[in-house]
């Protein structure tokens, strides 16, 4: 009698689960829908009448779904209601006393017995289809009769694994529709399909998920590099414009120094000019200023003796004009249209009508138009501003004659006095050696050739790589091999003697700057063709040198007394200059090639 009491009261329990969400009241031919949710069958059809969706979780369906009706609920209503005894008016009245309940159940902390509904469940029966606590669960692990059925950990989800089609459990799932399924439903609906465990369909679940993880691991790696990129190349645009204006603001006020010195050029010409016209002005002043007072005085003479009153007095007295009475005046024809000045105020307003034309121009047109002129009036001004656009003005001559202390100097520093007037080539030959050209350090304008033993230079770029390496505003180009050690000679053959340099370098020196051309620097030396002039630079210091014109230009280098000889190479070596330094790391070939056809060729010793 207790135990049936215990069973009446366990049945209590689920009286809220058996309790359609409709009618609150004891399901009558209850049905699922998709979505695992339970209602009455005339409930539900009520409800549905426009569109098709849960009306307690609301999940739209896009068509009718299959009605059903689930024959494993309408045997536990049925049950609840033979044991609870209750009429068709109970059920009424228990549907009452439901509505009066709070529609939010409490959700269950664990999985309870089916069969006392109040134990906790020890394990659950997938061939029975239900949870048992320890004391049910004996004639399972007593009975011979249930040792096939299949315990294991008590499952919450238990009726979701029932198919709704033949109340068994989903022990398969259907790799072609993607869902789980029944053994029945292998043999019906799903007759000739592939299907998997539910266990291994997860693990390839997983799998794929985890290499979509990988996969938005390296998309999430590449887009934060490319950021870390962009951030990095905004760090090097901004370095980049600090130089650019540097460079900009120190061309632009060089030209203001420039300008500033030929105005105040200017202005001394023209106040030496007033200078020496005042000189003048005053010394004429001067004169005749003398002879106004000589006159004055010839005059107040003449009117002393016409008051003389006595007759003998006044016939012997004698008077003679002055002087000054011979010579007439005359107004001195003195301006400021002497030939400096007026060639100065003309050069100022030809120069400002010149920029005015070309500051006309968009900026990438400018450069083109200073030095595409080729007409032979504008030849030499082509050239010229072309010179002036790579290398600065301060290169450029300004044409003032040289001085007899330059030429004494050309004279006396070129050649020092311990180099003989020639020496036999076979002798330099003993230290021969073989060079190439570095293509790494080419500038762009500078095109390799003949297993990179020559070098010419063109308008055109060439499409070298961007490297640290490459010389990036002057036209040069070092050798692949350097020197710390030894004596080493080589020669190369010029194409012409103008707009050329032949010179060594530390490997140290600037490829990028204003300041990486050879001999401007205190890292390089060279001697150059510059025009009808040859010169020896370093660190900026140029020296005149008489020019030999050579064709063939020999280069002496001794590391350890820390010299390089020039030579011009014909029948024998002619030394025309020679640099002292010392070997503080090694020393390169260095070459500068500036006119557009011009060539170096590193020349086989023989």
């Amino acid at each position: 009698m207790a135990e049936a009491e215990e069973t009446g009261f366990s049945l209590m329990s689920l009286e809220d689960e058996l309790t359609c969400s409709i009618c609150l009241s004891t399901f009558d031919c209850p049905v699922t829908i998709p979505c695992g949710h339970n209602f009455c069958q005339e409930c539900l059809l009520a409800t549905w009448k426009d569109s098709y969706s849960c009306p307690q979780c609301r999940t739209l369906f896009a068509t009718r779904p299959e009605l059903k009706k689930n024959t494993v609920l309408s045997t536990v209503v049925e049950t609840f209601r033979v044991r609870s005894g209750k009429s068709d008016g109970a059920a009424a009245a228990t549907a009452s006393a439901a509505a009066s309940k709070p529609e939010k159940k409490k959700k269950k902390d664990a999985i309870r017995c089916d069969t006392c509904m109040e134990a906790v469940a020890a394990q659950t029966c997938l061939t029975c289809m239900a949870s048992f606590c320890e004391e049910h669960l004996r004639p399972h692990r007593e009975n011979p009769t249930f040792r096939l059925h299949q315990l294991t950990n008590p499952v919450e989800d238990l009726m979701e694994r029932i198919c709704s089609d033949h109340y068994k459990l989903m022990e398969h799932f259907c790799s072609q529709h993607q869902r789980p399924i029944c053994t029945l439903c292998l043999q019906h609906a799903h007759r000739g399909c592939s299907f998997t465990s539910p266990e291994e369909q997860r693990s390839k679940k997983e799998a794929d998920l985890r290499e979509k993880l990988v996969f938005l691991d390296g998309k999430l790696s590449k887009n934060e590099t490319v950021i870390s990129q962009m951030r990095s190349m905004q760090n090097k645009l901004k370095e980049s414009a600090i130089h650019r204006k540097s460079a900009v603001a120190a061309g632009y006020q060089q030209m203001r120094d420039m300008l500033t010195r030929e105005e105040g050029e200017a202005m001394k010409a023209i106040d030496k000019e007033v200078e020496t016209g005042e000189v003048k002005i005053r010394g004429l002043v001067t004169k005749f200023s003398e002879n106004v007072n000589n006159i004055s005085k010839a005059k107040e003479d003449i009117h002393c003796l016409l008051a003389q009153s006595q007759t003998l007095a006044f016939l012997q007295t004698s008077f003679n004009l002055p002087q000054a009475v011979s010579f007439d005046p005359y107004t001195p024809r003195i301006s400021l249209d002497s030939k400096k000045v007026v060639q100065s105020e003309a050069f100022a307003l030809t120069l400002k009508n010149y920029l005015t034309e070309l500051l006309k121009h968009p900026v990438e047109a400018r450069i083109p138009k200073l030095i595409a002129e080729k007409s032979p009036g504008n030849k030499k001004l082509g050239k010229s501003m072309e010179n002036l656009l790579e290398f600065g003005v301060k290169d450029i001559p300004m044409g003032h004659p040289a001085t007899a202390d330059t030429k004494e100097k050309a004279e006396t520093s070129d050649i020092p006095s311990e180099i003989g007037p020639f020496e036999k080539r076979t002798e330099l030959l003993k230290y021969g050696t073989v060079l190439t050209f570095d293509q790494r350090t080419a500038h762009k304008r500078i095109q390799l050739s003949d297993n990179f033993t020559k070098a010419s230079v063109s308008d055109e770029h060439a499409s070298y790589p961007d490297c640290p390496e490459r010389f990036a505003v002057c036209s040069q180009v070092l050798t692949s091999k350097g020197f710390s050690a030894g004596r080493h000679y080589w020669e190369v053959r010029l194409s012409s003697n103008n707009f050329i340099g032949v010179g060594l370098t530390y490997s140290s020196i600037d490829r990028k700057g204003p300041t990486s051309r050879l001999g401007r620097n205190d890292k390089s030396w060279c001697v150059e063709w510059f025009n009808v002039k040859l010169s020896a630079w370093h660190n900026s210091s140029e020296t005149v040198l008489v020019n030999p014109n050579p064709k063939r230009v020999g280069v002496l280098l001794d590391c350890e007394e820390g010299r390089a000889t020039f030579y011009n190479v014909a029948d024998r070596a002619y030394p025309f200059h020679s640099f002292n330094f010392q070997c503080a790391e090694a020393v390169y070939p260095a070459f500068w090639i500036f006119s557009s056809g011009s060539f170096i060729t590193l020349c086989k010793l023989q």
